[in-house]
């Protein structure tokens, strides 16, 4: 989060908006993002007029969080009265990052460039008071902007070219104040190719280049999110609209953040703690927007879904979770499965610098609506030990196979069974993974190796094995991070080798 500066009195008139804006011309291009976009521009005229006649207190944060959920300390708070905006550094961070990186990429129109100006424009805070008025939960909302370049190149035995993607996302949102236990967020990403495109993006379009390996980061423009929310209950909230949804580690439900589309859930979800350590979550899903893009034929999964989860944290050593997620896919409808689980986590202390953390997950998979038949187990052991920061885990999952295998379509697949992605979707005969993971922090660093071991569960087949290594840090608000993986092939899939090179700027 860029500090806001003290301004004396003054207003913003559209022609200094659009001056603003003009550098970040992009153009938003679908009918729900229009629709979005009337109402962002509808907020920023009353931004403008509220604040060239009201002061208004702003709360101004050295740094912010990241919107995937990497988390970004603040050193201090200060609050002090805003005549007109706050927006110091916003208008050249709009200036510069806009004219800089959106100007790469320019698409015809103006709309989406007036929505990105607008909210840079408008103050942000971290922690949002209750307005008192409408108007005021729109001055006092919160803008965010995020900046995520990633090169990710490919090396596949089997296809002869390699593949170099190079890419920004850049992600706007606003949050408006709550007012009345109401409140809404909406947020808008970018994804565009910078340079030549020179990898296969999956979208199953012709724009896909199939003489390359895959690299699931198409270009395009959409509505990530965008939800009305309410929290006037005791101990609930409830949410309406494009919603991030992701439970415990996202095993069964996720958002597949690494992807610089991300996948997102259209429909209701319910968050409630009324009893003393426990939390339901419920959310109903009739669209799930994959990281396909919303351009491609494989880009929208239309659901009838329900998703149950409830935790229990009384305990000391041990939190207990118990879930049922109840999927009918009404576009993959083979696909279509219902898996109840329970899931046992706790991290005990053993001196002052020495900690066990442990996993222990049972679920069992059967077909729901027009599903395959299926009859599946899916288990997790995990144990490791962290003395002083650094961290030894070893680990073992099954997902196993009985007429079908064992899926999870709605997972955050790349985080499990190897980063080169070659288990997202499980194998006829299903998997049995053993992991060692070592982990820890050097001159700042953020260092982790991974070591995969992965067969079959019926069968016996060795599918092959891998290594995963990551070194991260962070500068201020910006995240660097160099990540590589080695898959060697023995009954499964081909040899691959992926390198990622990626940083992260958050405001």
């Amino acid at each position: 989060m860029v500090e806001a500066g003290k301004r004396g009195r003054g207003t913003h008139s559209p022609s200094a908006l659009f001056l603003i804006a003009a550098p970040c011309k992009r153009m938003l291009d679908t009918g729900l993002t229009r629709s979005v976009l009337a109402l962002f521009y509808l907020i920023s005229d009353l931004r403008i007029l509220a604040q060239a006649l009201l002061p208004t207190p702003c709360v101004g944060y050295p740094n912010g969080g990241s919107a995937d959920h990497t988390e970004f300390s603040g050193k201090g708070v200060h609050q002090h009265t805003c005549i007109s905006g706050c927006v110091c550094g916003r208008l050249f961070l709009c200036a510069f990052f806009g004219g800089v990186t959106m100007g790469m990429t320019l698409r015809a129109g103006v709309t989406g460039a007036w929505v990105m100006g607008a909210m840079l424009a408008m103050g942000s805070s971290v922690v949002l008071a209750e307005a008192n008025s409408i108007s005021e939960a729109v001055t006092g909302g919160k803008a965010g902007l995020d900046l995520r370049y990633r090169y990710e190149y490919v090396d596949q035995d089997g296809i002869d070219k390699s593949a170099g993607a190079s890419t920004l996302r850049t992600r706007i949102n606003f949050a408006t104040a709550p007012y009345r236990g109401f409140g809404a967020f909406v947020e808008a990403d970018d994804v565009a190719v910078i340079g030549s495109e020179r990898y296969n993006n999956a979208t199953g379009l012709p724009s896909a280049k199939t003489r390359y390996p895959v690299v699931a980061d198409p270009d395009g423009t959409e509505i990530n999110q965008a939800w009305l929310s309410y929290a006037g209950l005791d101990a609930t909230t409830l949410k309406f609209g494009r919603q991030r949804i992701i439970y415990d580690n996202a095993r069964f439900i996720g958002n597949v953040g690494w992807r610089q589309t991300e996948q997102t859930y259209d429909g209701f979800s319910l968050s409630n703690s009324s009893l003393a350590d426990a939390t339901l979550n419920y959310a109903y899903v009739y669209n799930v927007n994959r990281i396909f893009g919303e351009d491609s034929p494989k880009g929208d999964l239309d659901t009838k879904a329900h998703f149950v989860n409830l935790a229990y944290g009384g305990f000391d050593l041990v939190k207990i979770t118990g879930y049922g997620y109840f999927l009918d896919l009404e576009d993959a409808p083979a696909a279509s499965n219902k898996t109840l689980g329970l899931r046992l986590t706790g991290a005990p202390k053993l001196t002052e610098r020495t900690s066990l953390s442990y996993a222990l997950e049972y679920a069992r998979q059967s077909d729901y609506e027009d599903g395959s038949n299926i009859g599946a187990d899916y288990w997790l052991a995990e144990l490791g030990v962290n003395v002083g920061g650094l961290q030894l885990l070893g680990g073992y999952e099954l997902l196993g196979a009985d007429d079908s295998a064992f899926s999870t379509p709605l997972a955050t697949g790349h985080a499990f069974n190897g980063w080169a992605d070659k288990f997202l979707n499980t194998p006829a005969n299903g998997l049995e993974d053993l992991y060692l993971q070592l982990g820890g922090s050097l001159a700042g660093f953020k260092l982790q190796a991974v070591y995969h071991d992965v067969s079959a569960d019926k069968g016996g087949a060795d599918y092959g094995s891998e290594l995963d290594l990551l070194a991260a840090r962070k500068f201020g608000d910006v995240t660097l991070v160099a990540k590589y993986a080695s898959y060697n092939a023995d009954e499964f899939a081909t040899d691959t080798d992926k390198l990622w090179l990626m940083a992260q700027v958050a405001f």
